[in-house]
């Protein structure tokens, strides 16, 4: 590092070669000089870092996160210049930064941070270098208006740190705030650093507002940004935010020293990197195209979902094509409903997609393919009865098949397109390697006979191509430069290259990750079939599946699936998952914003009666969530006579003090009980002057009156009672026996007006969504009880 004879400028040299090559974005340049402002007494008295400043850096720590480090660029196709910009940007963060507007001439435009590049063009400004960052780091939206968006949200920053607007703007983001996680889109960008940068670095004008519980919203969001990447927010608070709210330096490292170059990919990597930050093999932006390719033979479960959304996080992250495929090719399995609710799955999880298109589709030029391959020797046609065939693969046996004639197998061929009784004998084998250590190489099947009609095309084939052989041929003719597949597909990527090679078509590359794996989780859809068609649960959407449909209807919310799944990443490690950890992300979403009602037990629900309680029953409107005024209002009827709940009966002691929920204490003077000791009913007197602090019950209650709601509470247990099945054990032997519970209860009568779907709190509790709504008195309203992460989920 040099230093100039003016202002104290230090100038910080790139340590890597120039170079010019043509890029996506134009001609590389590299930038060869960092320029910003050190002088000595920046930091002296009370003077604070700009919240722009701190954007800055926190941007640059994220990216450090998120993106991984110099050696992920490099890999990533990105130039030089990418690079230096992103390692200087942790440079600017750490110097007093006047905000744009306050930049009235060309002498205070030299206080900016400045890139330099080599061909003497230069980037000026915290915002202009923030919406490069984004742009780098794949953090300025998905599409041109979440950026539009972004760019708002980056103007509207500076209101932060006026301190007369400063509420009002915190007000403003905490409505905007209700429904969404994040600022823009499903994901974080530059929108939320800069808005998060802005609260934090007002110190304790934010810690303030953040205790008082104004703004629900918007503490609920920044603290899940800062929950989420507390590495990096952390050394950003504490170097810069101090206890007092003054932003100060690091002791331990002057301003200036620290170079990364882009020549080392070790220096300044971060210490940890989400799991799904990984890179596509010879992956060029705008290049790159994916398929997700369900087979339509069931509906998508959470497995399916992290193939769905790792192939859109990839073709967003570079720029590229999704392509939805439906892979069906075994009419016996598949069905237009299973296309349809696929099709609602998709649209649910929010994948984006170019087109979509069928194996099917393809059906004339694989039977082309298949054929030329038995003219050039590479496939035959063999009658081995499957029993006998799957033993030979195993032992590495030959097929008598495999010597027959180009002009036998031919015949043969025709018998089986034509769907004879000698054609339905047969099946097609390409001629790979039977002593191959990897048995898929053994002589797979490439196609089969099968008369039943098929659900898109009807009864216009008979043959239909092998999962094996048509995902290469499709992938390579649709243009599918990278196709995804779980790990239990690892032993077959062997033999998807060899076909591949043997059709003479394009190579596509393999990226291989983990399988999603829950603890007592059954996701096989054969098996999951067989509950459905023995009536073990009420169909494929039914709560306890592991399905979209499913799990929603559970009451999970799709924020905290594509937040878990994202989380998982395209690591290839094998987990086996708790499904508390999903749960405990969607209560983090739901309980900042749902309404709270209130039920009793009705089986030995116990009244209380007041004996100084109102004669007249009157009505009181209250906030349906305390914290959240968009939740609404409820009415709240108070009477003299009461239920509580019979467990809630049980504590209390004669003379001890309550607190009713919602309207005061009370104390509790009689208490009657049964033969059998059980409490019948209780008797006591308001004391609503008393202190809610000083009493040990808190109890809900509800009037007894005749607009109560009748319920039924319904709670789920897993289907099996083993959290891992062992490798060829049967999900049979473990069946849970006792899966589903439901409890008569009574509600407060604004639980008439619940919809489907609707998610609240039953308070003391716990979690519920509204499965079937009010109709008429007689039928309950159905609510399924959410976990919340913490909650035990065994029914016996």
């Amino acid at each position: 590092m040099m230093k100039s004879n003016e202002k104290g400028i230090p100038i910080i040299n790139d340590a890597a070669e120039e170079t010019t090559t043509q890029t996506l974005y134009g001609y590389h340049m590299e930038v060869v000089e960092y320029l910003s402002i050190a002088e000595p007494n920046v930091w002296g008295g009370d003077t604070e870092a700009s919240e722009e400043g701190i954007s800055l850096l926190i941007s640059r720590k994220l990216v450090n996160l998120m993106d991984g480090d110099v050696r992920y660029l490099r890999e990533a196709r990105k130039s030089s210049f990418d690079i230096s910009v992103e390692l200087a940007a942790a440079k600017v963060a750490s110097l007093t930064l006047p905000p744009p507007s306050t930049v009235t001439s060309a002498s205070d435009s030299a206080c900016l941070p400045t890139f330099l590049f080599s061909n003497g063009l230069k980037l000026q400004g915290t915002y202009v270098l923030l919406r490069y960052i984004g742009r780098v780091a794949n953090l300025y939206g998905q599409d041109p208006f979440e950026s539009s968006q972004i760019d708002q949200w980056l103007e509207y920053t500076p209101v932060l740190s006026v301190g007369s607007e400063f509420e009002n703007a915190c007000n403003y983001i905490d409505n905007y705030l209700q429904t969404r996680t994040f600022l823009v889109g499903y994901s974080l960008s530059i929108a939320d650093i800069a808005i998060w940068s802005g609260l934090a670095g007002t110190g304790l004008r934010w810690e303030s507002c953040r205790k008082s519980k104004k703004f629900p919203n918007v503490v609920r969001w920044f603290n899940s940004i800062f929950d989420e990447y507390s590495e990096a927010l952390n050394e950003v608070m504490s170097t810069y935010v101090g206890k007092k709210g003054l932003v100060k330096p690091a002791a331990a490292k002057p301003k200036g020293q620290q170079v990364v170059s882009g020549d080392n990919p070790e220096k300044g990597k971060a210490s940890s990197k989400p799991s799904s930050e990984v890179d596509l093999p010879g992956a060029e932006i705008g290049k790159v195209c994916l398929r997700f390719a369900p087979e339509p033979s069931g509906y998508l479960h959470i497995g399916h979902s992290k193939a769905a959304l790792l192939n859109q996080y990839f073709a967003q992250r570079y720029q590229g094509r999704l392509i939805v495929r439906f892979d069906d090719t075994n009419p016996s399995k598949e069905s237009n409903e299973f296309v349809d609710n696929l099709l609602k799955d998709i649209d649910t999880l929010g994948i984006k997609y170019e087109t979509i298109t069928h194996t099917s589709d393809y059906f004339p030029q694989l039977m082309e393919m298949a054929e030329n391959l038995i003219c050039q020797g590479k496939a035959y046609v063999d009658d081995t009865p499957r029993e006998q065939m799957q033993k030979e693969r195993m032992d590495g046996i030959e097929s008598n098949c495999r010597s027959n004639s180009v002009a036998e197998n031919l015949k043969l061929w025709k018998e089986m397109i034509a769907g004879s009784e000698r054609g339905l004998q047969c099946c097609v084998r390409g001629k790979l390697d039977m002593q191959d250590p990897n048995k898929s190489l053994r002589d797979p099947v490439y196609y089969r006979c099968n008369p039943v009609p098929h659900h898109r095309i009807g009864s216009k084939y008979k043959i239909y191509p092998t999962y094996d052989f048509a995902c290469p041929f499709v992938d390579s003719v649709e243009g599918i430069t990278h196709a995804l597949r779980s790990s239990e597909y690892h032993d077959r990527n062997a033999q998807y290259d060899r076909i591949q090679a043997d059709m003479g078509l394009r190579k596509v590359h393999l990226y291989e990750f983990s399988r999603l794996n829950m603890v007592y989780t059954i996701l096989s859809k054969r098996h999951l079939r067989w509950f459905v068609e023995n009536g073990k649960v009420d169909g494929w959407d039914d709560a306890r599946f592991p399905t979209v449909q499913g799990i929603v209807r559970r009451g999970l919310k799709v924020e905290a699936l594509v937040q878990f799944i994202l989380e998982q990443g395209a690591s290839k490690n094998l987990n086996l998952m708790e499904w508390d950890k999903l749960w405990t992300i969607n209560k983090k979403i739901i309980d900042p914003v749902c309404p709270r009602h209130t039920a009793v037990i009705e089986e030995h629900r116990v009244p209380l009666t007041l004996t100084d309680g109102p004669k007249q029953p009157f009505v009181r409107i209250i906030p349906r969530h305390k914290k959240h005024e968009g939740a609404g209002e409820k009415a709240t009827t108070y009477t003299n006579r009461i239920w509580v709940d019979h467990a809630d009966a049980e504590l209390i002691s004669v003379n001890e003090e309550i607190t009713l929920m919602d309207w005061g204490n009370a104390i509790v003077k009689e208490i009657e009980k049964d033969q059998n000791g059980k409490v019948t009913h209780l008797s006591g007197v308001l004391h609503l002057e008393g202190s809610v602090k000083t009493t040990k019950l808190k109890l809900t209650w509800l009037p007894d009156t005749s607009e109560l709601v009748n319920l039924t509470l319904v709670d789920f247990d897993y289907l099996i009672t083993k959290k891992k099945l062992e490798e060829g054990e049967s999900f049979q032997d473990v069946l849970n026996p006792f899966t589903k519970k439901e409890t008569a209860a009574l509600g407060d009568s604004n639980m008439r007006n619940l919809k489907r779907g609707e998610i609240l709190q039953l308070e003391r509790k716990g979690y519920f969504r509204c499965d079937a709504p009010f109709v008429r008195p007689s039928k309950p309203v159905v609510l399924f009880a959410i976990p919340d992460g913490r909650q035990a989920t065994s029914l016996k």
